[in-house]
């Protein structure tokens, strides 16, 4: 199966991942070979074993592939006989004037990205409706285009979508969970000062709004950088392509300052990094390597 199944894909696989910035085509036939193709594989068994669509919960830092990795999961199961739905938790962002409100009543929130600015009632009914073991007809699924607004995005038209079969559900903090307040007292930068000791404290106990939406996964994969400060690079590196290409793009001192409000919120070192071995919410760790290729493979339990 895993042979028909690579030759198959390989090309579409290949266009989309040349789409997204992959420079080698050895990389690509590797990574669909060793990675993508067993993930894919198992989404798809473990579906079988279900009386009902599942959610599959893709965790990862900036830079660390996540979207990609969705649409090429959603290719390849096209092709086992699944329909899967690629699920951002950028596509539950509150609407531009509810999000200008919210910066009105904490202007600490000035961007969005952090705990408070999604809407989680809209994701826990999207998501409900989307598990339902004989589907609804028809599901409206938010989507979200950052370049309204002069960048500072609105939600665009629903997606409308029925008999999907797997939900593959990512964003840089889904799954991650409130810790001891305690870790803030003693915080590695950019947490440098009281203020930000306070926002993340905050944010901190924001983050429990979430569980109920985290709740509705059955499984959470984690893509793990092998430094967490690469995400800066990556970033920095994805604008430089941007601005050679003509488009406009962040200069590298305010790609920093992206990086840190959302390091800010809620640090990789302290929220991110405990989840690599708690086997209790994460299924499986991916490390990503300086040049995001994919290193070890940690299957902390089996589902």
């Amino acid at each position: 199966m895993r042979e028909q199944l690579f030759s198959s894909v390989y090309e579409e696989v290949l266009q989309l991942c040349l789409q997204s910035g992959f420079q080698r085509q050895t990389d690509i036939r590797e990574t669909l070979w060793n990675l993508w193709l067993p993930l894919a594989i198992d989404l798809a068994q473990y579906r079988t074993n279900r009386e009902r669509p599942i959610i599959q919960g893709i965790l990862g830092g900036q830079g660390t592939g996540k979207s990609t990795l969705a649409s090429i999961l959603k290719l390849i199961l096209r092709y086992i006989g699944y329909h899967a739905l690629c699920l951002s938790l950028d596509d539950l962002y509150k609407r531009y004037t509810d999000r200008q409100a919210l910066r009105e009543r904490e202007p600490r929130l000035k961007k969005r990205g952090p705990p408070g600015t999604h809407d989680i009632e809209l994701g826990l009914r999207v998501l409900s409706q989307l598990q339902q073991p004989q589907g609804l007809t028809q599901i409206e699924i938010p989507r979200f285009d950052k370049s309204a607004w002069g960048g500072e995005g609105d939600r665009s038209e629903p997606e409308l979508v029925s008999g999907v079969d797997i939900v593959l559900f990512e964003g840089w903090f889904v799954g991650v969970r409130p810790i001891d307040p305690a870790a803030f007292d003693s915080a590695p930068p950019p947490i440098i000062t009281e203020s930000d000791r306070i926002f993340a404290r905050d944010m901190n106990t924001t983050l429990q709004d979430y569980l109920p939406l985290w709740d509705r996964l059955d499984r959470l994969m984690l893509l793990y950088p092998v430094d967490y400060h690469l995400s800066v690079e990556w970033r920095q590196q994805a604008e430089h392509q941007m601005i050679a290409s003509g488009k406009s793009g962040m200069s590298d001192a305010e790609i920093e300052e992206f990086v840190n409000y959302f390091w800010k919120a809620l640090h990789p070192e302290l929220f991110i990094k405990p989840l690599k071995s708690n086997s209790e919410f994460v299924d499986m760790v991916i490390e990503i390597n300086p040049d995001r290729t994919f290193g070890t493979v940690y299957q902390l339990k089996q589902t």
